[in-house]
């Protein structure tokens, strides 16, 4: 099948960077030149539209805060408001960005080592690390990010591309993400615990590339709140150790995540809809005149030839509708729509490999879902999930916790919609454990008129009881036994070796760090 490689965006858009006039304004030292800038900020601030900012290796602590005009609650340690700036670290593993406090040691677990933000006690809003604010096509490149916490107000993202949070619209276009570690070493309570490492929301069009997140209690990577227009692909990316390895709510459209690898997280990937970043719902439908980012998919939204094994953690952080992922899934599509799951490998997730469940949630707006829904009652918003694709997967020893249904993958709706499909999927035992088997039998194809609802009561009470969350009279049954988590919360240290950036001169303009350079040089990347 043919797809538009993340690299060859990379290339593309590097080739397009226009030279005019464009400025490099060097941050610390490297390899004994001194830059223009003590700080990334005052880099930032000095750039304009076109400029390069490039990083020299070192430890960047956050000393002061800066929040978008307007929003108080959503500070950052480095905030970007101009678009079509390119911020480069000349090492991946040697450029940090760093919200613990000036003075100790780098990305430190200590208590008193951390920056809460601005405000005090119960009160501290918490801090985000780079903040990209409504500006257009900015890149964040070859650096680390750690310990930028959450808080009261919109905090604890380590990189976000923020469209506006809390808005309706999307407000930011294009962005390059790549070379990017994020991770957090400090959990002292969910409060205060850092949310998520790569960011994107009511955004649209972009790549995101080389990516790893660890220790997050929401997700390591977030698309969010850009209906169907979100037009953005994640490659070769790696989270682990989060409540959710990527959590993707009501985005939809073109959405590609291929060659990623997501494991020891609670719940390896889930993509849903819901009442929070709107609006809902998540629909993976193609717009007018879009085509699938992979030929032959049969919708926009295309998860292909990613590896999605040993999500069992029970003691990863985890908070809010994260924390009901339920423990040992490899994927969760939750209320989501016309999405497509093809070519992946699904290996030891002891609950299920893959399901297709329902998201119940309260309150408005409640857009394409079904308010006050007999099953959920009154206030109730339920998102029930139709038209999805689940072709030519290998699953390998999922559903090793022995409860009922744990096995390859399942499915439940509530309500008469166009029904999920199922082809070609296989396991390496050399058959699918039997209530997979039987959905591929009954389902090869989606329909494209309402079938009856698939209640499917023994994987409700499965998965209710996995999740803990009650919905009575359905839920845990005599024998059941799954991972009681956030019990002993355990952080974990950074992978070695991750990969940096070949040659973090490429494209920049000549300068004193990069001699000889030239802009549009389509030079190795990788």
């Amino acid at each position: 099948m043919r797809r538009v490689s993340a690299c060859a965006v990379i290339i593309a858009a590097l080739a397009s960077v226009s030279s005019a006039g464009a400025r490099v304004l060097r941050v610390g030292s490297f390899h004994g030149i001194r830059g223009q800038f003590a700080s990334i900020q005052a880099a930032v601030d000095a750039a304009r539209p076109g400029d390069w900012v490039l990083i020299g290796p070192g430890d960047y602590k956050t000393t002061t805060n800066r929040h978008p005009a307007g929003a108080k609650d959503v500070p950052a340690g480095v905030l970007v408001t101009k678009g079509r700036v390119y911020i480069r670290g000349m090492n991946r593993n040697t450029v940090i960005v760093d919200g613990t406090k000036p003075g100790s040691p780098r990305c430190s677990s200590q208590r008193s080592d951390q920056n809460f933000g601005p405000g005090s006690g119960k009160n501290a809003l918490g801090l985000n690390g780079i903040e990209v604010y409504k500006a257009n096509n900015v890149w964040v490149q070859n650096l680390t990010a750690c310990n930028f916490l959450g808080g009261k107000g919109s905090a604890g993202n380590e990189i976000w591309w923020n469209g506006g949070d809390g808005g309706n619209t999307i407000g930011g276009k294009g962005l390059l993400g790549s070379f990017l570690t994020t991770t957090s070493t400090f959990f002292n309570n969910e409060r205060t615990a850092a949310q998520y490492g790569v960011f994107t929301s009511h955004w649209t069009g972009g790549t995101l590339n080389q990516l790893y997140a660890s220790n997050f209690n929401d997700s390591g990577f977030y698309i969010g709140a850009c209906r169907q227009q979100c037009d953005q692909t994640v490659d070769h990316a790696w989270a682990e150790f989060n409540a959710l390895g990527y959590s993707g709510s009501n985005s939809g459209g073109r959405m590609l995540v291929e060659n990623s690898q997501f494991d020891n997280n609670e719940d390896g990937f889930d993509t849903n809809s819901q009442n929070g970043d709107n609006p809902p719902p998540q629909n993976g439908a193609c717009p007018a005149g879009v085509k699938p980012p992979v030929a032959g998919a049969p919708t926009c939204w295309v998860f292909i030839h990613n590896f999605v094994h040993d999500n069992n953690n029970a003691n990863a952080p985890a908070a809010g509708s994260a924390a009901a992922g339920p423990v040992g899934t490899g994927m969760s599509i939750t209320g989501g729509r016309n999405d497509t799951v093809m070519d992946n490998r699904f290996v030891d997730n002891k609950a299920w490999g893959a399901i297709l469940v329902p998201f119940p949630d309260m309150g408005g707006p409640c857009t394409g879902g079904t308010k006050n829904s007999p099953f959920l009652g009154k206030g109730s918003c339920l998102y029930d999930g139709w038209g999805d694709h689940l072709i030519d997967n290998t699953f390998t020893n999922n559903g090793g916790y022995g409860n009922p249904t744990n096995g390859d993958f399942e499915q439940l709706n509530f309500e008469q919609h166009p029904s999920d499909c199922f082809s070609g999927n296989t396991d390496t035992s050399g058959a699918l454990n039997a209530d997979s088997a039987s959905l591929q039998q009954a389902n090869p194809t989606c329909s494209t008129m309402p079938v009856s609802p698939n209640v499917n009561v023994p994987f409700l009470n499965e998965v209710l009881c996995d999740s803990q969350v009650d919905l009575a009279p359905f839920g845990c049954q005599p024998g059941d036994h799954y991972p009681q988590p956030f019990t002993h919360i355990v952080m974990h240290k950074l992978p070695k070796h991750l990969p940096t950036m070949p040659n973090p001169c490429a494209g920049v303009p000549s300068n004193p760090w990069c001699p000889g350079q030239q802009t549009g040089q389509q030079q190795q990347l990788y």
